[in-house]
């Protein structure tokens, strides 16, 4: 196969991007509103010349899981090299590669909500139906991978959950059990830590007035809805807002947080490889699907391509929750989930999708949020910053 040299020279950075600080009173809203935005960013590197694939992901404990489950497997395969760049969310750094006609990559691993969005705009290339492999026993992809799994830009690959962490020591006489325990500083005191995003905060704050969960979204959509999630929120003292994934770990790790949201496979990767002293509350469980999409203008879209089909066969989705525990997006695939390669601990009972951890779980209505993401960061922005600045003087 010949090889399709790319230059890895283009880089957008954020200020931001690493950091976990308190929102403080040094900041201005200008620049609050920039951390709304929530935009990709590419660590700076030097270009390499070898590299012929390069993945937009997440980091962490999720890409060395992704580099040993998928895309070293793949070069071993179809003998094309993997670069990855680091990626916090947002379509921002995509809506300017696409308009500059300079996209530096070639394969996007994205929040569905936001391949949905990025789709509409034209930022994504289009998918063929028979890019995805039938399962091993014929079974087309359309009937094994789950509903809502094969977009026309973006082909799901796992379930991963925004959940709760707590730490294990600070409540010595009783443990958070239900999603409501977040706002609850009375019974459970000490700062949080919560993602600077509408997603999962607006729902856990209502669930925490006891709204069923099949009236979130109709709630939400009101602007009574809005205020009292809002309201709900704005009566946590001490928010730590956190951008990049390895955050709320590192705040639980170092104390500065007794609970903190984040994600599933970080939790877990902390508490079996670290020990860290963490629980994972599942009720309120937010769950989102993750696709891989390639974006409009891709240098190597047919190696892209290639890698797609490969990444999202049964084989590979099952390998990856044996890495870190997110569920697969096939059926055949969580069939043959088993243990932790490393741990040998059953990873069944730590996804998402495994039926005792999914009871309480919300999933997160990708086209509502498709559709009113903009001017719902808007009024978040407007409702809680003020709020933040004004208790952290």
């Amino acid at each position: 196969m010949s090889r399709v040299l790319l230059r890895l020279s283009y880089t957008i950075a954020t200020p931001y991007v690493g950091r976990s600080t308190v929102l403080a009173k040094r900041w201005t809203l200008g620049l609050l509103a920039g951390l709304l935005t929530l935009a990709p960013s590419i660590s700076a590197q030097e270009p390499d010349a070898s590299a012929s694939l390069t993945v937009l992901s997440w980091g962490g404990a999720y890409e060395h899981a992704q580099r040993r489950a998928l895309f070293t497997p793949f070069t071993e395969a179809h003998g094309v090299p993997v670069a990855v760049a680091r990626y916090n969310g947002g379509l921002t750094a995509l809506r300017q590669a696409v308009a500059e006609n300079n996209v530096p990559w070639d394969v996007l691993d994205m929040t569905r909500s936001d391949a949905m969005a990025a789709c509409e705009e034209g930022l994504l290339e289009p998918l063929p139906p028979e890019l995805a492999a039938p399962a091993p026993d014929g079974t087309p992809a359309a009937q094994d991978f789950l509903p809502g799994a094969l977009g026309r830009c973006f082909i799901s690959h796992s379930i991963f959950a925004t959940v709760v962490a707590y730490r294990r020591d600070a409540f010595p006489g009783r443990r958070p059990t239900r999603i409501a325990d977040l706002f609850d500083q009375q019974r459970f005191p000490g700062p949080r830590a919560l993602q600077l995003t509408p997603a999962a905060n607006l729902e856990w704050a209502l669930l925490s007035y006891r709204v069923p969960q099949e009236a979130l979204y109709r709630l939400l959509s009101t602007r009574r809805g809005l205020d009292l999630a809002f309201a709900r929120l704005q009566s946590i003292d001490n928010i730590h807002w956190w951008e990049a994934g390895d955050t709320p770990v590192r705040l639980l790790e170092e104390g500065q947080v007794v609970m903190a949201s984040g994600y599933n496979g970080r939790f877990f990767a902390a508490m079996v490889e670290r020990d860290l002293p963490i629980e994972i509350l599942w009720d309120g469980q937010f769950q989102e699907h993750e696709t891989w999409a390639i974006p409009r203008g891709a240098p190597n879209a047919e190696a892209a391509r290639d890698f797609i089909r490969f990444a999202t066969t049964s084989e590979r989705q099952a390998e990856l929750a044996r890495y870190i525990p997110y569920g697969p997006a096939r059926r055949s695939a969580a069939m043959q989930v088993t243990t932790h390669r490393d741990s040998g601990l059953d990873m069944r009972l730590h996804i998402p999708t495994h039926p005792i951890n999914a009871q309480g779980a919300v999933a997160k209505d990708e086209t509502w949020y498709a559709r009113t993401q903009e001017r719902i960061e808007a009024l978040f922005r407007e409702a809680l910053f003020h709020k933040t600045l004004s208790t952290q003087q």
